[in-house]
């Protein structure tokens, strides 16, 4: 998928704060690391995600697209990469990260993974380096939906950006999924003007995203 960046404009610092959806079971401190694999689940909690959870997400993935994309450019995404290359790319980022600020959450309900997230630094072109950080992917599984799963990664999203020494963030989203951009709003999240287009390279398929972002100053 090649995105294209219509248009971008910075995000305007202060114009939105992030305030924390009210969810139960997470804790800042709560975000374990790889190496606690070992140690029994936990219900309703987010946490870095393991190697061995790579297939988990590529399915929820695969199965997030025919909700969250028009049919169309689902099937193209769904046909363009296989489910054992998608296992593989995201094995390969929770194992090795591209980056030293990518970070790979799984939202889980104690026996399954229900949701994840990936944050990283910006990649937008009027992005200030250091200072904002983006929610790369955002997705929770339809069946697990309203049940403070989406609320608690949210949380954990915005605390490892924090703790990783970023002052903003950005999330990129489809134009038509209005209850997402909800949830954000809801949660202190803005669009910021900033508009793109993202589809394959030949140009037959195009979806509009808005960018909406918010300030990380500590809410706790």
């Amino acid at each position: 998928m090649k995105r294209c960046a219509l248009r971008s404009v910075p995000a305007r610092a202060g114009s939105a704060s992030y305030r924390r959806p009210r969810e139960e079971g997470y804790r800042p401190d709560s975000i374990a690391p790889v190496e606690s694999s070992s140690g029994g689940p936990i219900a309703d909690s987010v946490r870095l995600a393991w190697p061995a959870e790579a297939l988990s997400i590529a399915e929820l993935q695969r199965r997030s697209w025919a909700v969250q994309w028009p049919a169309d450019l689902a099937e193209l995404m769904l046909t363009s990469a296989s489910l054992t290359e998608m296992t593989d790319s995201w094995h390969s980022a929770i194992e090795r990260p591209p980056q030293a600020a990518f970070r790979v959450l799984v939202a889980t309900d104690g026996t399954r993974v229900v949701g994840f997230a990936s944050t990283t630094p910006s990649q937008d072109d009027d992005a200030d380096p250091g200072v904002d950080g983006a929610i790369e992917v955002f997705v929770v599984d339809p069946a697990a939906q309203h049940r403070g799963h989406g609320s608690r990664l949210l949380n954990a999203c915005a605390d490892t950006l924090r703790a990783d020494g970023f002052a903003r963030a950005c999330f990129w989203v489809n134009r038509g999924d209005e209850a997402l951009q909800r949830f954000l709003t809801a949660a202190g999240w803005a669009a910021d003007g900033a508009v793109r287009e993202i589809g394959p390279e030949e140009g037959t398929l195009r979806l509009k995203q808005l960018r909406f972002h918010t300030d990380l100053a500590d809410d706790r």
